[in-house]
């Protein structure tokens, strides 16, 4: 018996040991974890139930030159439902109005959000979908509805918001404006003013401090926050909408006639370099055409006849001949190398002058004067085309802007058929913006800018910075020179290959291009054409210059050519942008009133008298004035379409809420 008792004390004690040494073990963990580690898990539990939200700043706008509105951020919200937070009580008497309500915003059936709601229930659904990209006014109508009115805690209405970027005038020069959204290199060249410009667009987030409270839910610490939001500056664009309307459709109307593959047109103003119009349009399988691809900016191609102008210039330059140089077309044909050169006239010229060769596009004649000048020495050619920044990227803003190629005398694929070849320009590669940069030098008394897309960048009414014009080239030529390369591209059109453009009382000055494009195929089953037509208006005083680029054309009725093609976009522009796009010569008196103008400020005063505390008519007003008034009010106005008001999407006489969004529609 004292045996088992002497056993079980030591049990005791090995038990009482092992307990104390536990004991030791969590003394020294807690004195770890207090004084060692205490740091750490203070943080930890401070990061558990003390968060820093961010609060987005607000994204600037992108406008045109004349105060249109081509790129805004718009909230859009999602509606979804948490089916086991209502009472079976509460559910069952609101879901069928619910399910009525919903129909007539959604465009469903009731049945179909009555079954919808009721399997979600059913599958203990917490997050069921609704309704997605919501505008501001369906969200608060539907926040309103039976059931979800009770909130999310007893009607299970789950509320997510979001911000998109909106394009207000559409899908037109969308390539030039810009994405939001992260592309990958391939399409790079979409993501335009947004993407270049993003610094100052964007603007800088803020934080807030906030603590956990009860159900998941956070509270701000205190009244201020961490860090105030910087909003994004506005950006305003080179890009007048009016001429942007006129080429876009010019371009359209040709790529439809000839179910052309695709085509560019850019139209700049020749003092300034700013970009007033640009419009690249790509076919879609069903025969539609969409901005696919900025080609003006990104694609590097051969551009055939075009390209003359850098011979024409630099050969008087040179003074190696001049435009009364006479040289035989040699029946249209003639060889290098075995490679023969030919004219697109039948029979060729017989012996004209340089300066008539070039008005008819004779490969033949500008090819004998570069070779018979260069051959010896090819590099002070090559060279003259270097210093008019034909081989490098314009380095504008703009990602994805294409890799020009100019041949070298010293590159190991140069051969005798090089200098003859880049004579007609075969063998180079240059992309349209190139092109007519090159040639509304010329137009601009031999100054070569930049193009431009962005006039400056504002906050509000106050400018935080002013885009000057960039000087490439402050002298790309001689006076002398000008003045008869300028007479030459008159001549062009008035009795050379583009003389179909002719208009004695619009002068015009251009070159056309017809270029084969074959993306290297041996068998030629790539072949195609390029049209083209680059020049500048009017001729005598030029305000604007222009490319226009048509890709594969239909050759069924043997239409091809830059002067069919691409020639009539050009007329079309100019004539309409000097025909009907509003004057803005100067106009004297200007102290005298105009009766219909007192008449119209008076009406709009009134208005925006009346409507200071409700949202008014603004019904068959200009577009510019309702959003004027409206914006004044403190709404948020978006458009659709140019005119006048159609219709609005808040009706009148609602009380304003402000930074609500409107819609208007323009007709």
């Amino acid at each position: 018996m004292a045996i088992d008792d002497k056993y079980i004390s030591y049990r005791i004690y090995l038990v009482a040991f092992a307990i104390f040494l536990m004991a030791i073990a969590v003394a020294i963990k807690l004195t770890n974890i207090q004084w060692v580690e205490g740091d750490y898990y203070r943080e930890l539990a401070k990061e558990r139930t003390v968060k820093n939200f961010v609060i987005p700043a607000n994204k600037g706008n992108i406008y045109s030159s004349d105060g249109s509105l081509l790129a805004t951020s718009i909230p859009k919200y999602i509606i979804r439902f948490d089916a086991l937070a209502p009472t079976k009580e509460n559910f069952e008497k609101n879901v069928n109005a619910l399910a009525d309500s919903l129909a007539t915003v959604l465009g469903k059936p009731s049945y179909f959000f009555e079954n919808e709601l009721r399997k979600a229930r059913a599958n203990n659904n917490r997050y069921f979908l609704v309704a997605r990209d919501l505008s501001y006014t369906d969200y608060m109508k539907i926040k309103g509805f039976p059931l979800f009115e009770l909130g999310p805690y007893k009607g299970g209405i789950i509320i997510d918001q979001k911000t998109v970027r909106e394009h207000p005038i559409g899908k037109i020069a969308e390539r030039t404006i810009g994405y939001e959204r992260k592309y990958d290199a391939g399409h790079s060249d979409g993501k335009g003013i947004e993407w270049a410009y993003r610094e100052y667009l964007n603007g800088k987030d803020g934080r807030i401090l906030k603590q956990k409270i009860a159900k998941g839910q956070w509270k701000p610490i205190r009244d201020m926050n961490e860090v105030d939001p910087l909003d994004g500056y506005d950006v305003i664009s080179t890009i007048d909408v009016y001429i942007q309307d006129i080429a876009h459709h010019a371009l359209l109307k040709q790529l439809e006639d000839y179910q052309a593959d695709h085509g560019c047109v850019v139209v700049m103003e020749t003092h300034t370099g700013q970009v007033k119009a640009i419009s690249n349009l790509g076919r879609a399988s069903d025969g539609s055409y969409y901005e696919t691809t900025n080609y003006a900016v990104a694609e590097s191609h051969e551009p055939g006849s075009t390209f003359k102008l850098v011979d024409l210039m630099t050969i008087l330059e040179d003074r190696v001949a001049d435009t009364s140089t006479v040289y035989d077309s040699h029946g249209g044909v003639i060889k290098y190398s075995g490679k023969s050169v030919r004219d697109s006239h039948e029979g060729g010229y017989g012996k004209i002058s340089l300066a008539r060769g070039f008005e008819v596009s004779s490969n033949t004649v500008l090819v004998q004067a570069v070779y018979n000048n260069y051959k010896n020495n090819p590099s002070k050619f090559v060279n003259h085309v270097n210093s008019y920044g034909l081989n490098k990227r314009l380095n504008m803003d703009f990602k994805g802007e294409g890799r020009p190629f100019i041949p070298q005398p010293s590159d190991k694929n140069w051969s005798n058929i090089s200098l003859p070849w880049m004579a007609f320009g075969y063998g180079v590669s240059v992309t349209p913006m190139q092109t007519l940069a090159f040639y509304n030098a010329v137009a601009n008394d031999g100054v070569m800018v930049k193009p431009q897309f962005v006039s400056e960048i504002k906050e509000w009414n106050k400018t935080i910075k002013k885009m000057e014009p960039e000087i490439i080239n402050p002298r790309i030529c001689s006076d002398a020179t000008l003045a008869k390369l300028k007479a030459v591209l008159k001549n062009v059109v008035k009795k050379g290959t583009a003389s179909k453009l002719y208009s004695k009382d619009f002068p015009m000055a251009g070159k056309t291009g017809t270029a084969q494009v074959n993306y290297g195929k041996r068998d030629g089953s790539g072949l195609y054409y390029a049209s083209s037509f680059v020049g500048y208006f009017p001729a005598d005083a030029p305000k604007y210059s222009c490319i226009v680029v048509v890709h594969k054309p239909n050759t069924a009725k043997n239409n091809y050519y830059g002067a069919d093609v691409a020639g009539p976009v050009f007329k079309r522009i100019a004539q309409k942008i000097f025909t009907e796009v509003p004057s803005t010569n100067e106009i004297k008196k200007l102290d005298r009133k105009v009766a219909k103008q007192e008449k119209d400020y008076n009406e709009y005063f009134a208005k925006l008298q009346k409507s200071k505390q409700s949202i008014p008519n603004v019904k068959g007003m200009p577009g510019m004035d309702a959003i004027a008034l409206l914006e004044n009010l403190g709404l948020k106005v978006r458009t659709k379409g140019i005119g006048k008001v159609k219709s609005q999407s808040l009706q009148a006489g609602q009380n304003i809420t402000k930074n609500t969004t409107i819609t208007l529609e323009l007709l």
